[in-house]
């Protein structure tokens, strides 16, 4: 009986105290998604306020005046239509573009064997390394020469260039799936296009869509690329137009928060969409190799 009452006492507390852990935990995440979520509601009540109370001393959250015009204002004062449209446009191109090749490389480096694989895997880890700003300069050369400045050429041209990231998260699936698939696709006559297309393709789609996200997201968000290679106002993507609400002596930043705030909304609704598809693509990605 004592044995019993004491086994008892022993799962009271193993329950209490796993219950105290999972109190913990979900406070630590509530407030770390606190933390994450702060800024963006920073830039909107910011969106929403005045200049002169952009800057007011204590700040409040709330701003006390809806200025619902910022948003009209941001809009017209600048063709932020054809900026997204010109965003947009480069940022289809060039997800299908790196899609498309990181998925034969990786179905190159995972799968087929030949002499130096290896090799060359480590050529794409190594350039991973790379800062993205050290390329720039002799493709910024090599792009002059070929009269490609000013123009999207050079920034596809550019972004299908580095890509080592998309090469590596497709090599590393490819490499989780089973090696008698292909073999066996190989005895039945299937060369190496047929058992790319019908058989690596559909099995990897969760690593495409992760990377299809993150490559719009990336592309989407680009400041830097189109910084360099475009001068035209009228090829101006969203985020070179952004900064041109800078003024030579001030800064309005209630419209720069509000054009901000309408610049996200692709970027946020692509993720809300396919957030599965990315913790589904990353998770399995490390399972091997």
């Amino acid at each position: 009986m004592q044995k019993t009452e004491e086994g008892k006492r022993m799962l009271a507390g193993t329950k209490a105290k796993k219950r105290i852990y999972h109190a913990a935990v979900q406070i630590i995440l509530i407030i770390m998604a606190v933390l994450a979520i702060f800024p963006f509601l920073w830039m909107i009540s910011t969106s929403l306020k005045g200049a002169q109370e952009a800057f007011a001393y204590p700040p409040s959250l709330i701003p006390k005046t809806f200025r619902w015009e910022n948003y009209k204002k941001a809009l017209t004062d600048l063709p932020f239509d054809k900026a997204y449209f010109n965003s947009l446009k480069l940022a289809v191109i060039n997800v299908t573009g790196q899609v498309t090749t990181s998925a034969m490389a990786g179905y190159a480096l995972g799968k087929l064997k030949f002499r130096g694989s290896n090799v060359v895997f480590g050529g794409f880890i190594a350039v991973m390394m790379v800062p993205y700003t050290v390329i720039s300069i002799p493709l910024f050369l090599i792009f002059s020469e070929l009269n490609l400045i000013d123009t999207y050429l050079a920034i596809i041209l550019m972004t299908f260039a580095y890509m080592p990231m998309g090469v590596f998260l497709c090599r590393q699936f490819i490499m989780a799936l089973p090696d008698e698939l292909i073999e066996a696709a190989v005895i039945d006559g299937a060369n190496y296009g047929s058992i790319f297309f019908r058989i690596i393709i559909p099995l990897i789609k969760p690593a495409l869509a992760s990377l299809g996200i993150f490559s719009f997201m990336w592309n989407w968000n680009s400041f830097y690329t189109p910084l360099i290679f475009l001068n035209s106002q009228d090829k101006f993507t969203v985020p070179l137009l952004l900064n041109m609400f800078k003024g030579k002596y001030t800064v309005d930043w209630s419209l720069i928060m509000a054009a901000s705030t309408i610049s996200i909304i692709p970027v946020l609704i692509v993720y809300l969409f396919a957030q599965k598809h990315i913790i589904e693509g990353i998770t399995i990605t490390g399972l091997k190799g």
